[in-house]
């Protein structure tokens, strides 16, 4: 008889415990004592299609306790669609408290959008501060300034779903930054007022298709780079330079490649020269021999030539006495 009892009392242990594992009976009434009326079927229904049932009945509790009218089926459908169900239900909280109207189809939209709906709802409420980085620009007379801004932007909940977002905001103020600097007349100018560069980029309108708006651009520094006009100067003259000396070297070679062919020229005449003076004696035999050229006139032609020869050495003479 005991033993009895005891396998029927241990039988029912187990029941009860399968009873309560795939029966969320806790949660069931502790739902129905937070005022959501949620029956226990569909709850075990959840535990069926594997979801979790305090996943959703504890963000239905919180959105029934802030008045919030949210359907069940939703929340579930949300869960299954990879969605955060307790991010959806705080934002729309945070939402009704700041007096935005936000719905859940749209506070859902956003969440599967990949974006953070609760922290849209508190920038929209509490604008945020997104800082550039420094941005390099060249005024017209030549001088880089390097500046940074701070923007105040507050998020657009309509804008959220296909806005783009602050790596945009930030790449179109750096725009806007270089555009402005850069057609500056002179760098003391910007220097002088920054503001310009802050009503610039406000006037065009530069959160068009973000989640964001812009409310504010405040330049926090800028400051004085290179010289990029003296440089760009004087690498031109170094380029230039480089050129002379190029066209310079070409003419020098080209003068070296005449001279050398001068010389070749010259040494060609004189061998020519050499020649035609060692054939003399042998014509003027020939000459003599045939009848052509006198005895007379042979000797008549050594005497021009010796006193050729003595002109020019009484020449010579005379340049030396003249240098001394």
């Amino acid at each position: 008889m005991d033993i009895g009892f005891l396998i029927v009392a241990g039988l029912v242990l187990i029941g009860l415990f399968i009873l309560f594992s795939i029966v969320p009976v806790g949660l069931w009434i502790q739902a129905w004592a937070s005022g959501v009326r949620v029956p226990l079927t569909t709850l075990i229904g959840m535990r069926l299609r594997r979801i979790p049932p305090a996943r959703i009945i504890y963000p239905l509790i919180n959105a029934t306790k802030a008045g919030i009218p949210v359907e069940l089926d939703k929340l579930e459908s949300h869960y299954l669609a990879g969605g955060n169900v307790d991010r959806v239900v705080n934002a729309l909280i945070a939402a009704q408290k700041a007096g935005i109207n936000l719905t859940f189809d749209r506070a859902a939209a956003i969440d599967l959008a990949g974006r953070d709906v609760l922290e849209a709802v508190q920038v929209s409420v509490n604008p945020k501060v997104i800082q550039t980085p420094m941005v390099a620009a060249v005024a017209k007379d030549g001088i880089q300034l390097l500046a940074t801004a701070r923007i105040t932007v507050r998020a657009n909940i309509d804008r959220l779903v296909g806005g783009a977002g602050e790596e945009t905001i930030i790449a179109r103020v750096g725009e806007g930054i270089v555009t402005t600097i850069g057609s500056a007349s002179s760098h003391k100018d910007v220097l002088e007022n920054p503001d310009m560069i802050s009503k610039t980029v406000l006037e065009k309108g530069l959160d068009a298709g973000t989640a964001f708006e812009i409310l504010s651009v405040d330049i926090a520094d800028v400051d004085v780079g290179k010289n990029i006009g003296a440089q760009l100067q004087i690498d031109q003259a170094e380029a230039d330079k480089k050129i002379a000396q190029a066209k310079a070297e070409e003419r020098r070679a080209m003068a070296v490649a005449a001279e050398q062919e001068m010389r070749a020229k010259v040494e060609e005449m004189r061998a020519k020269l050499v020649e035609a003076q060692a054939a003399v004696p042998m014509a003027l035999a020939e000459a003599l021999k045939q009848g052509n050229l006198g005895v007379m006139d042979y000797y008549t032609l050594k005497n021009i030539e010796a006193d050729t020869d003595m002109r020019e050495s009484l020449s010579k003479a005379a340049g030396e006495e003249d240098e001394r």
